[in-house]
Order: structure tokens, then sequence, then C-alpha cells
């Protein structure tokens, strides 16, 4: 069964009718939040071009005033799905890689590992933002570079980290950091398009020697796995 063949997306619980006691932000919110819920299955399934506002205010259960009240056009509405929850993600990997004390290659490892099972456990998120956000537009492609930015600073950090652990590491080149996160996620948009996005952290082993061997320079990216 192909993406556009899946069936349909169910619509959004809507609020209550009637008096509900809600305030007015509380309902903002949650149509705000069906919306991109709605949006972000779509595009998941039949593609960005594809997806119609009309067909994301139907599966949100929102008027139309409601959806342009939130957002301006589809594409307003796409970027913020795909950026919503990306602090959450930054924080799992923050969270996980600080099990590993000073050990840079061990907190590179636990990292890298919550980043792919992050991902892995929303598939559907990983189609519309590694799949479909590229071919957005221009704002979205802008925005994706924007998102880059925590993970060029993480990588330095930990770059900075491996040196201190480690004196005899060469000095990083400027290049490194990008070269690994833009590989990375063309690597991660690649097993999604082939529909390997439940297998993700099986990749975690090729992941940490490619990010290692950048990182550490070519006299010293060899290394064993930590243990998980």
């Amino acid at each position: 069964m192909s993406r556009h063949e899946q069936k349909e997306v169910p619509a959004a619980r809507p609020l209550p009718r009637g008096r509900h006691g809600l305030s007015p932000d509380t309902v903002r919110n949650s149509q705000r939040d069906r919306l991109v819920e709605a949006m972000l299955r779509l595009v998941a399934r039949r593609g960005y071009a594809a997806t119609s506002v009309p067909d994301v205010i139907a599966a949100a259960r929102v008027s139309r005033n409601a959806f342009y009240a939130q957002f301006a056009d589809k594409e307003a509405c796409f970027l913020a799905g795909c950026e919503r929850d990306l602090p959450e993600m930054i924080d799992s990997i923050h969270t996980a890689a600080s099990g590993a004390g000073d050990r840079w290659r061990e907190a590179l490892w636990l990292g890298m590992a919550a980043y792919l099972r992050w991902w892995q456990e929303r598939p559907e998120y990983a189609q519309a933002y590694f799949v479909e956000l590229p071919r957005a537009g221009e704002r979205a492609v802008e925005q994706r570079d924007a998102a880059y930015r925590p993970f060029l600073d993480m990588l330095g950090a930990l770059a900075a980290r491996a040196r201190l652990e480690d004196p005899s590491l060469p000095p990083l080149r400027a290049a490194v950091p990008r070269l690994i996160v833009y590989g990375t996620t063309e690597f991660i948009a690649s097993e999604v398009r082939e529909g390997r996005v439940a297998t993700l952290t099986s990749s975690a082993g090729d992941l940490y020697h490619y990010t290692v061997a950048l990182l550490a320079g070519p006299d010293h990216g060899i290394a064993t796995t930590p243990s998980a």
C-alpha cells in the first residue's frame, strides 16, 4: 500500500459543544494543537503538495475562521507543526547524554541512540520532517537550517570536551559539525524514504563511528562502540 493509498486520517476529538467553561486561551491552544497534528498526519500520508487547508480543517474539526486566526496559510501551519516538538527532542538527547559523566564518546553514543529512538517512535513526524519539509518551499528550508543550530552547538561542545579529555586530538576543523549534521540528516531521510523508520536505532553504531571519526580526526576516530 503506497503512502497515498493509506486510510484517511481520523478526525480529531473536538472540544465539548455549548457551555464548557474553558478559557479562550485553552480553546485556542486546543485548536492549534489539533490543527498541527492533523497537518503532520495528512502530510505524512499524502504528501505536502496533496494536502489542503480544507483537508486539515476537516481532520482537526475546527472552523475555517479558527484556522486563519492561528495561521496565515498552509505553509505556516506545517512549519509550526515541524518545529513544535523539537525542543522536547533536544531535551531527550541532553538527558540521555548526561548519564555519561565526562566520557565524551559515551555521551555521543547515548545521545545518538536517543535521537534515533525519538524519531523511530514518531514515524509520521519523521516522514513529514525529513521527506516533506524540504519540498515545502524556501521558508521550510530556512527553518530546517535554523533547526540545525542546536546540533551544531552540541557537536562543538562535544568536540571541546573530547580535547579536554584527550589533549592529543587535533584541532577541530570548522566544517566538521556541518558535515556531521547534514550527513546524518540525509542518511535518516533516506531511511525514512525507504520505509525503514521502524529500524532507525539499528543504525546507531554506524552513525556513531562516522561521527567519532570526524570529531576526533583520522588518527583517533577508530573506537569500539560503548555498550548500550
